[in-house]
């Protein structure tokens, strides 16, 4: 702690600047029914922009990287693991059934969807599938006529390529107008350590029809292939660890509104994951390498929300099937694997006297799966508003809500005695409880929205670590979880300030199982602080700064300090003679921090590049 204290300190002089610069006269800005991301620097400069990229420094999601963020990332929400968080674009939910660790493989460029949004508690159990503590959402963004391309090149012989190009033909068509749009993205780079090298390839296309009443149909495909290496990328045993990746996903989406807010959003999807893991990349392999998997996820799924008399009433449908082919995901009962959900719920809102506004919202769903037992999930809060403009507490919330998801592959089908994994063919259905209560205000031109939780796990799915034992093993855990998060802000003509904080404690129970160090469960920030500035200093220039400072609980397998400041520092110049060009300097961990965010993996080196990006 007094290190990370002394490096604060030392580095105040940074930090007054930014306040300095930010001094201005504040400007109130008008509420508007927009994205507001959290996170200053969301697209990277030095390397390929992924949907995860934006998450690096949300205050609601611990992203913990490999290397890159872009290369390797569990994401987590809440203090839950990688696995429990889901993915969605649309109405479909996106996952991997070999490992957690591929859930945020999304070969989408972020220019074709809209800003991230956390759902936990209510809206998780309600809007989400197989995710028991959050779920990342992303929609369709409507095409426009235009494009960008940029580039870049950095330290460590680093270079990306980014292009896109939309296209929507004016004239009406079969009812509506149509519409299609490309991108091609690439980069490379020799690592900021021995043996941390990559190469990204992403192409997506996509046709779009949006017809008179507002219904957007999108048709997707997109390709990706990642080749990258670190060292202890997985295991703890100092070998230099490499995987090649290629996803593919084809996905069609339509959604439909109406007045008050109702819809109906309907998919379906088609992904593949091929994934070649060499523990050894410089050791020789024979004609058949031992750890190739090939997944492959068929989804459809529906989201409804209608307003009958006074009840307004939600709906959701989802079916998943799934198989694996694999070298060596072979000790398990089976290889395939089909779900179902079916949630549906009501929702009703009284008038009180003094004005305010309370909402009741209730909710059951069905999960079942051909290879696991079935669960039933009710739902239920109160939301208490204060409609008024004023200052104060706007709204207040008191939910409880049950989820349920099932455990991966590679979890389920490691050997149970040998290899790097082991595994075990008996994990049963894991089920989560959440309770919240939550607020969120306004004051003097700041927002906030704050929230105490305790999140119950069963039988959760876990890796942990046995002193002489040269494997992780998947072990199931009874995890309880308390937490504290709050989100401030405040927005003016001059600058953006987003302050977060969360705040953690768990109890773990293993059973019978001998546990030394766990990779994941027991992986958490006891304190998270995040600051996001955006500071617009005139004449096109524009100062972007994300910092997170972590105080971690401790790990036995972690070799770095279990503190840390993480920072990424942007600036941004757009001459107002050169219209549509951006030039561009960015600096990944400026601090360049050791601290190992995944327990025994190094971190990545400090990383600068220099952009240029021209749209039009």
């Amino acid at each position: 702690m007094h290190t990370v204290v002394n490096r604060i300190l030392s580095r105040a002089g940074l930090l007054s600047l930014s306040w300095a610069v930010a001094s201005a006269q504040p400007v109130d800005l008008p509420q508007l029914a927009v994205y507001a991301p959290r996170v200053a620097n969301e697209d990277p400069v030095g390397v390929v922009a992924m949907p995860v990229s934006a998450l690096r420094y949300e205050p609601l999601v611990d992203v913990q990287a490999r290397n890159l963020a872009e290369g390797q990332a569990d994401v987590s929400i809440r203090g839950g693991l990688f696995e429990q968080t889901g993915f969605k674009i649309g109405a479909l939910s996106l996952f991997d059934p070999q490992t957690g660790h591929y859930f945020a493989e999304i070969p989408v460029s972020p220019a074709m969807l809209t800003g991230p949004r956390i759902l936990t508690g209510f809206d998780n159990a309600a809007q989400s599938w197989n995710a028991g503590a959050g779920t990342v959402v992303y929609g369709w963004r409507p095409v426009r006529t235009g494009g960008s391309v940029s580039l870049s090149a950095g330290e460590h012989q680093s270079s990306r390529v980014d292009g896109y190009q939309g296209f929507r033909d004016t004239r009406e068509r079969l009812g509506g107008t149509l519409a299609a749009d490309a991108s091609f993205s690439f980069s490379e780079s020799d690592g900021t350590a021995a043996g941390g090298d990559h190469a990204f390839r992403r192409v997506n296309v996509r046709m779009q029809r949006v017809d008179k009443a507002g219904a957007q149909t999108d048709v997707f495909a997109g390709y990706q292939s990642k080749a990258f290496g670190w060292l202890n990328l997985y295991t703890p045993f100092n070998s230099f660890e490499s995987e090649n990746l290629q996803t593919v996903l084809v996905a069609l989406n339509h959604r439909q509104t109406w007045d008050a807010g109702d819809y109906v959003e309907v998919g379906a999807s088609y992904r593949r994951n091929k994934d070649d893991y060499a523990f050894n990349r410089y050791a020789p392999v024979g004609p058949v390498h031992p750890f190739q998997h090939t997944s492959r996820v068929t989804a459809a799924a529906a989201d409804l929300r209608r307003t009958a008399g006074e009840v307004v009433w939600t709906g959701q449908a989802v079916a998943v099937a799934d198989e694996l082919e694999s070298t060596s995901l072979t000790a398990g009962r089976f290889r395939d694997r089909s779900y179902v959900k079916l949630g549906v719920g009501p929702e009703r809102t009284w008038i009180l006297k003094d004005g305010r506004k309370l909402t009741t919202r209730l909710g059951v769903s069905y999960d079942d799966s051909n290879r696991d037992a079935s669960a039933v999930s009710p739902r239920g809060e109160l939301v208490l508003d204060n409609v008024s403009s004023g200052e104060g507490i706007r709204r207040l919330r008191l939910g409880y809500a049950k989820t349920s998801q099932t455990a991966t592959y590679t979890a389920l089908n490691s050997a149970t005695g040998a290899g790097l994994f082991r595994g075990n063919p008996n994990l049963a259905c894991q089920t989560a409880h959440s309770f919240e209560l939550g607020a969120d205000g306004a004051w003097g031109g700041w927002t906030a929205t704050a929230a105490l939780f305790h999140r119950r796990d069963d039988r959760l799915v876990d890796w942990t670590y046995r002193t002489g034992v040269t494997a992780r093993t998947a072990n199931p855990v009874d995890l309880d979880t308390s937490g504290f998060e709050c989100v401030v802000r405040r927005g003016t003509e001059r600058y953006d300030l987003v302050f977060g904080y969360t705040a953690f404690t768990k109890d773990a129970d293993y059973g019978t199982a001998l546990v030394d160090a766990s990779f994941y469960a027991l992986n958490y920030p006891r304190h998270r602080f995040t600051l996001a500035a955006t500071v617009r200093l005139g004449e096109g220039w524009e100062v972007r700064w994300d910092n997170e400072v972590r105080l971690q609980a401790d790990n036995a397998l972690r070799r770095s300090s279990d503190d840390a400041w993480l920072s990424s520092l942007g600036v941004y110049l757009s001459p107002k003679s050169w219209r549509g060009v951006r030039l561009s300097l960015q600096v990944d961990n400026l601090w360049d921090d050791s601290f190992e965010e995944v327990p025994a993996v190094p971190a990545g080196g400090r990383l600068a590049s220099v952009g240029l990006t021209y749209t039009y």
